[in-house]
C-alpha cells in the first residue's frame, strides 16, 4: 500500500523540509530536491509510523473488543428477581 499525502500537506511537508536545512544543516535545500527527499521518507521511513499506528489502533479495539462482554452484559431471568418475592395475588 503506498502512503499518500494531499497536495496542501506535501506542499508544507516541503516547505518544513526547507526550513530545517535552512536552520539546522546551514544550507538551503530546493524545492525539487525537498519533494524529492519528501516522497524517498513517504516510501522508506513513513511505512514504519503507518504500521505502527495500525498495530496501536488495532490494540486498543481489540481492547475495547474484550470488555464489551462486561460493557454490555445483562443478568438473565432477572424478572422474579426484580418483582421481589413471588406470592398469591390478592384481588
Amino acid at each position: 500500500m503506498t502512503i499518500e499525502i494531499s497536495s496542501d500537506a506535501s506542499k508544507a511537508a516541503i516547505a518544513s523540509i526547507q526550513r530545517y536545512f535552512s536552520e539546522n544543516m546551514d544550507e538551503e535545500i530546493g524545492n525539487l530536491a525537498a519533494g524529492a527527499l519528501l516522497g524517498f521518507f513517504l516510501k522508506e521511513i513513513a511505512p514504519i509510523a503507518y504500521n505502527q499506528g495500525v498495530a496501536d489502533a488495532q490494540a486498543r479495539l481489540q481492547a475495547r473488543v474484550a470488555e464489551l462482554d462486561v460493557e454490555v452484559y445483562e443478568d438473565e431471568f432477572q424478572y422474579w428477581l426484580k418483582q421481589g418475592r413471588p406470592g398469591k395475588r390478592r384481588g
